[in-house]
């Protein structure tokens, strides 16, 4: 725990998705990163359990990166991408788009998966209004499903906290596919439920309801990560696709979080064999060493955006920071890295082992179930009466005072450390949460 002695004033800062209260009383302040390993203000090191925000996922304080970065500050530190444009932003984008699925290949950087989300639903309206079809303004969403914090990503979210207060001025005309988490039927299951596939006809019915015609898109986590890591049945996400394909409707993968690696491979689409019209993507993109974003299209729908407008600007959207010179240049050093040291393929062989070390957790103290797949992992823990979310705190903070970093939403820890880990961390995160649950009241 930080002592006063060596605390800042922590009086001016409104940290986010934070107790503010709560944390100044008890403040967790990091102050160096390097590899797996954090190491607190407090001295002691923790060893990064949740690539900080599922984001560092080639471990912290890459030399590559930092390189990148300050050269391209001191040559280029800023060029508006407004009419204008560096050599690196092409370079980044054709980069990205040869780890796309095939035919996503039109690349528009953002700086956040918020962002990215929200200009995934600005091309899906532009694209139908390009093709002649403008009645199509209908997004369906998904329950418990996070994408980001504009309004359109709470809109179409369906996480109820963060709705909540925004709730009277959300985008009109959203709807919400039913979650597919169901305890009783697929408590501590291995990689992708079996049970589960029917929850994808719940769009047929949404169709059916409002009309085709109406509907543009519909964007779903392929596996949801916020919420507590909610793993997609088998077959689920091919229902989806067909359906969507049916009627007409893009279909948009929010990989903010299961993009580069995540799963053991480029994306998550590509590792379930599914390919939508639009991904989304941030965190790993830039190893989070500079704020990045990005959104891979399917090549019909850009060219029908841009022949829809005889001459001049065809997408009215963009930000001050799209491209950014230095987040190009982490994008271009992190993406060398994954293919440098092959880290898709050794998150996909450590993954059997993340696999069996979590599941030793199946019958700890207080856990409902444990769920997993590449290297993500749920554990669901029993809420205290009249205290949801209580317990999973307490086992956070307990935790990180033992030296390992973990997530927890509601009652669910969700672990995802660097794709650099190695086998003796992932046996010391999970008998960490072991030893901190039998602690626990």
């Amino acid at each position: 725990m930080t002592t006063q002695a060596n605390l800042p004033d922590l009086s001016h800062l409104w940290m986010p998705f934070t107790a503010n209260r709560q944390f100044k009383e008890q403040p967790r302040l990091l102050a160096k990163a390097k590899g797996m390993y954090y190491t607190a203000v407090a001295g002691h090191q923790v060893l990064d359990g949740t690539s900080g925000l599922w984001c560092v996922n080639a471990g912290h304080g890459r030399q590559e990166i930092v390189e990148a970065i300050s050269r391209q500050a001191s040559e280029l530190d800023y060029a508006p991408s407004f009419q204008l444009g560096h050599a690196d932003s092409f370079r980044a984008a054709s980069a990205v788009a040869n780890l796309m699925p095939e035919g996503l290949d039109r690349i528009f950087f953002t700086n956040s998966g918020s962002e990215s989300v929200d200009t995934s639903l600005k091309i899906a309206l532009a694209y139908h209004r390009a093709r002649g079809e403008g009645q199509r303004t209908r997004l369906i969403g998904r329950e418990r499903g996070y994408h980001g914090v504009g309004f359109g990503g709470i809109s179409v979210g369906g996480i109820s906290p963060n709705r909540k207060t925004f709730s009277g001025a959300l985008l009109p005309g959203v709807d919400h596919l039913p979650h597919t988490h169901d305890l009783s039927k697929n408590a501590n299951t291995r990689g992708q439920p079996a049970w589960g596939e029917h929850f994808a006809d719940e769009l047929e019915r949404i169709v059916a309801l409002h009309d085709a015609s109406t509907i543009a898109a519909v964007i779903v986590e392929p596996l949801a990560g916020s919420t507590g890591v909610l793993i997609p049945p088998k077959g689920y996400l091919e229902k989806l696709r067909a359906i969507t394909q049916k009627y007409g409707i893009l279909l948009i993968f929010d990989e903010v979080i299961t993009g580069f690696g995540r799963l053991g491979a480029s994306t998550a689409s590509a590792y379930f064999g599914v390919t939508p019209d639009i991904i989304t993507m941030a965190k790993g993109i830039s190893n989070a060493a500079i704020p990045a974003g990005a959104v891979a299209v399917k090549r019909e729908v850009h060219d029908a955006i841009l022949a829809a407008s005889a001459s001049g600007i065809e997408f009215f959207h963009g930000y001050t920071y799209s491209a950014h010179p230095m987040a190009t240049a982490a994008i271009l050093a992190t993406l060398g890295i994954y293919e440098n040291d092959q880290l898709f393929k050794r998150a996909a062989d450590m993954s059997q082992t993340f696999e069996d070390a979590a599941h030793k957790l199946e019958n700890a103290r207080h856990v409902i179930d444990v769920r997993n797949l590449g290297l993500v992992a749920g554990i669901e823990l029993k809420p205290r009466d009249g205290a949801p979310g209580a317990r999973a705190a307490e086992v956070f903070a307990k935790c990180f005072d033992k030296g390992v970093l973990v997530r927890y939403t509601g009652d669910i820890l969700a672990i995802s450390p660097p794709l650099i880990i190695e086998e003796e961390q992932i046996q010391h995160i999970f008998q960490t949460i072991g030893d901190v649950l039998k602690t626990v009241e």
